[in-house]
């Protein structure tokens, strides 16, 4: 006679046969339960092509666990008796299936980890969270790099990555001989640049199923389902990458950071989503790069700052998550107060990076990460958003975001409200920067030569306001030196100009409504 069953709860990003609460169990005593809730739609109102690509990639897995051999319990949105909260599902499925105790996996956010925390004792049953193996560096791990360390940089965390895994060396020395080939991937775009058009997976019944019920439910979230082509499987995923592989890989590193109006995915791999779902393996992506590599099908640039990208930024980021959490959600450093423009929301702007900034994220819940930390970003840095406004933001509208990644990236990378504790310098920049890595301002109604004045790009004159704004908490950092020493040997005249023009600017734009990032509590379950 079988014993009562363990139950295994899965969350929407814990899609992967590799996880550790699916490892070492007798399967024919053990539930794995899948369920769609509304605090995790809406928690934040995520953006609706985000939605329907969690509900269907859960309902994709759980057929393939079925296929397996799996018992697998599977709550969907509409079922009439579906409480609205992970707790509560589980709570329920402990009845339905007479359970003996809880198998999970910890999740990858820092609200979901205090709430395993208390099922035990709130369920009255045993629960045991079990590491999450799919990342490269476990918590401990990193938390033993950064004690030894007085400065977190990323540099020094991927080149330890390196040696770990055995990735782009040749012996104990770094492919090529340098750990880092960034200075050959800051090329602009050349004009009639030829792009590969991207991976698109046509809806299935499954799907179909899931855009329908998305639509109904959440056709009031931000962004678009038209269109909707993101792979939802393994094999999608698989596909997309190995469409990447052969086709922007090449040239992926080149281009890296060049930005195209109307181009939303130029030669990147895109596979982010997918990764942070659980479809693909981090380590096995990687290694698939340096196979490039090493058969002479992509240039070392190329492989090694996709592989920095994913063994290098994303374990970086997950381990200080993690290490700073929960101060990091309330860091704001600069004392930066002005709520978020509008035009994040809508892309109405005269900026044309913006602009179309903001249409590729609400068309297709995805930026690449130049125009999310240069554009976007660095918009929000130098007008002086307030960091959670920008963080809800981020974590709205992107398919590949989590808090876990999401939080680092805007709070220490692109807003610098941690102080410097993760970036050694705000990522500031004027519209130069802006013109050089992108055809944007041949476009725009702004011209990027102008420094100040109504027709100026008003990145110009914000540059120089942020700086100024923030001189007394910025001017002891050895990376903007130079920057501040342009700024004092400005005439006065000068000065009061640039200060003049971004505050007329600034007066300009208009506070987004409330209600678009997080609910207003007048969302319900239809």
């Amino acid at each position: 006679m079988n014993q009562r069953p363990t139950l295994i709860p899965i969350l929407g990003d814990q899609l992967s046969v590799s996880l550790a609460s699916l490892l070492d169990i007798d399967r024919s005593n053990a539930v794995v339960l899948l369920a769609e809730v509304w605090d995790e739609a809406t928690y934040v109102r995520h953006h609706q092509a985000k939605i329907a690509l969690v509900f269907s990639a859960m309902r994709h897995f759980a057929e393939e666990l079925r296929a397996d051999g799996w018992k697998v319990d599977y709550v969907k949105l509409a079922d009439p008796a579906n409480t609205g909260s992970l707790r509560g599902e589980v709570e329920r499925a402990l009845t339905r299936h007479n359970v003996r105790a809880i198998r999970v996996t910890e999740p990858g956010e820092w609200r979901l980890q205090q709430d395993f925390e208390q099922w035990s004792a709130a369920l009255s049953c045993p629960v045991e969270i079990l590491p999450d193996m799919r990342f490269l560096c476990d918590k401990t791990q990193f938390y033993t790099w950064a004690a030894a360390r007085r400065e977190l940089r990323m540099e020094y965390f991927y080149r330890d990555m390196r040696r770990q895994t055995g990735l782009l060396m040749d012996g104990d020395k770094p492919a090529g001989g340098k750990w880092n080939f960034d200075a050959d991937n800051r090329s602009g775009p050349p004009a009639n640049l030829a792009v590969p058009p991207p991976s698109r997976f046509a809806p299935d019944a499954i799907t179909r199923e899931v855009l329908a019920l998305v639509a109904a439910r959440f056709g009031n979230h931000f962004g678009s389902l038209e269109g909707f082509a993101m792979p939802v499987t393994r094999a999608n995923a698989e596909a997309a990458f190995a469409d990447f592989l052969e086709n922007r890989l090449p040239t992926f590193g080149q281009y890296q950071d060049a930005m195209v109006a109307g181009e939303d995915f130029m030669f990147h791999a895109n596979i982010s989503a997918a990764m942070n779902l659980g479809l693909l393996d981090p380590l096995a992506v990687a290694q698939a790069a340096e196979a490039e590599y090493r058969a002479g099908r992509a240039p070392l640039n190329a492989a090694e700052g996709f592989i920095r990208q994913v063994i290098g930024w994303r374990e970086y980021i997950r381990g200080m998550y993690w290490l700073d959490m929960p101060g990091m959600a309330q860091a704001n450093f600069l004392d930066a107060r002005r709520p978020l423009p509008d035009f994040y929301w809508t892309a109405e702007t005269d900026m044309a990076c913006l602009a179309d900034c903001v249409r590729t994220t609400r068309d297709n819940a995805y930026a690449h990460h130049i125009q999310r930390l240069m554009v976007l970003g660095n918009f929000a840095l130098l007008a002086g958003i307030e960091p959670g406004q920008v963080a809800d933001w981020f974590l709205v509208v992107y398919a590949d975001a989590y808090e876990w990644v999401e939080l680092p990236n805007v709070a220490g990378m692109a807003l610098h409200a941690d102080g410097g504790r993760l970036a050694s310098k705000p990522y500031a920049a004027s519209g130069a920067y802006i013109n050089r890595m992108s055809n944007y301002c041949r476009g725009c109604r702004y011209d990027v030569k102008q420094k100040v004045g109504p027709q100026a790009c008003p990145f110009n004159a914000l540059y120089w306001d942020f700086l100024a704004r923030n001189e007394a908490k910025l001017e002891r950092n050895m990376r903007l030196a130079n920057p501040y020493a342009t700024w004092r040997r400005m005439d006065q005249d000068k000065r009061a100009e640039y200060l003049k023009s971004a505050e007329e600017f600034l007066q300009t734009l208009l506070p987004a409504q409330t209600g678009w990032a997080r609910s207003t509590g007048k969302d319900q379950p239809a």
